[in-house]
């Protein structure tokens, strides 16, 4: 008889364990209907206006090679970087200058260099093969501040590097986030 009073009480805590639960999973499925309902949506390629696109760049870019990779991603692209293949593009993205620059903007008592501050620049235009112009040019413009130390020069060099990357990253989406804003040819 002292087994029925048992049985029924973990009976009694799995039902209110299980009801715990499903408000859980309710409050959860009410959060994920309220972003859908909010329009919220992961970010997807543009649809470009083009579906060829030949490729201008500066000898030995950094950036070109991040714009070439980002721009052959796109399924229903074709990038096109070979002279005799211009013809045969829609449109022609010209990437006439990329420059990077170092710039001491702080020093210390004695004249040593403390801050720097990293740019680049990237001057861009989009344009039919004929050359009638879709973007007309544009310079695209980032900067990082970075301190400096004479003692850990290496590892400053490195974080210089991965600033100069994290930069070019940043342009090249601003980049990509143009295309889709020309809408006829």
């Amino acid at each position: 008889m002292n087994k029925v009073p048992q049985l029924l009480t973990r009976r009694q805590s799995l039902q209110a364990l299980g009801r715990r639960f499903a408000g859980g999973a309710l409050l959860g499925g009410a959060a994920v209907a309220g972003l859908s309902g909010c329009g919220f949506q992961l970010r997807q390629s543009a649809d470009l206006p083009f579906k060829s696109l030949f490729l201008i760049l500066p000898r030995q870019s950094a950036l070109g090679t991040d714009l070439r990779r980002n721009l052959a991603s796109n399924a229903d692209l074709k990038v096109f970087t070979e002279a005799k293949d211009m013809a045969a593009s829609e449109v022609v993205l010209d990437v006439m200058s990329e420059v990077r620059e170092r710039v001491v903007v702080g020093l210390n008592a004695s004249g040593q260099v403390r801050e720097l501050q990293l740019r680049l620049k990237v001057k861009f235009r989009l344009r039919t093969p004929q050359g009638k112009n879709l973007i007309p040019e544009v310079e695209l413009q980032q900067q990082r501040d970075l301190s400096f130390l004479e003692s850990a020069a290496l590892s400053k060099e490195i974080e210089e590097a991965m600033m100069y990357r994290d930069m070019q990253v940043d342009i090249v989406q601003q980049i990509l986030r143009r295309l889709p804003a020309v809408k006829s040819l």
